[in-house]
């Protein structure tokens, strides 16, 4: 098991050393999001209160991780590198744990920027919209790096993935929303981490299947 978690922290830093070095995805995902957040921040009428804005937020999270989502195999799609990381001896779930992980770190970068932005321009952010934000976080990654790599043998991909992963999104988007407004955000909350645990564990076991097929 030691071997299993070190292998994928190597694969999950080959990815973070590559967007070190290209700067492909998280500065795109950074100005996507800001710049979602200005034109929000002009769009949205003045009678609209601070939980409209926050709704906002959640939509340019959402949106925002799918255009990383798009963008997480690409450097195995464009120089041929999955069918090495395929033929590994180690078991083919570790790619799925290491591209997660490597989500993850490029949302809470983007999210760096992009919630001080928000609290400047629309309204302050508490613990538990925080805490959200780190859940949904996890179920994204979870779920989008299993359809991104669905998605990836398709000619159609830029349009596939979307159809797959904003239905299953919407759960994300409610627990969200739910634990920004909530004056209980407790029970949001662990939906939320209801949702990261099911789907990361249907996610971790299918992912060999479908990199099979």
């Amino acid at each position: 098991m030691t071997g299993y978690f070190q292998d994928a922290a190597v694969l999950a830093r080959k990815d973070l050393l590559l967007e070190l070095r290209s700067r492909d995805t998280v500065p795109a995902m950074l100005l996507f999001v800001v710049g979602t957040l200005v034109v929000f921040r002009f769009a949205l009428p003045e009678s609209a209160g601070d939980d409209a804005a926050r709704g906002l937020l959640w939509i340019a999270i959402l949106f925002t991780a799918l255009l990383g989502l798009g963008r997480v195999y690409a450097a195995e799609r464009e120089h041929g590198g999955l069918d090495g990381l395929l033929l590994a001896p180690s078991d083919r779930s570790v790619i799925w744990l290491a591209k997660t992980a490597s989500v993850v770190v490029f949302l809470l970068l983007m999210e760096v920027i992009a919630v001080p932005a928000f609290a400047l321009f629309y309204a302050p952010v508490d613990a538990a919209m925080i805490g959200a934000i780190l859940l949904a976080d996890i179920g994204i990654a979870a779920v989008g790096t299993l359809f991104s790599a669905i998605a990836l043998a398709s000619r159609t991909r830029e349009l596939l993935l979307p159809l797959l992963f904003l239905p299953l999104a919407i759960p994300v988007i409610i627990g969200g929303v739910g634990a920004s407004i909530a004056d209980d955000p407790g029970r949001f909350l662990w939906f939320l981490g209801l949702y990261d645990a099911i789907f990361a564990i249907i996610s971790w076991a299918s992912f060999e299947y479908v990199v099979t097929e």
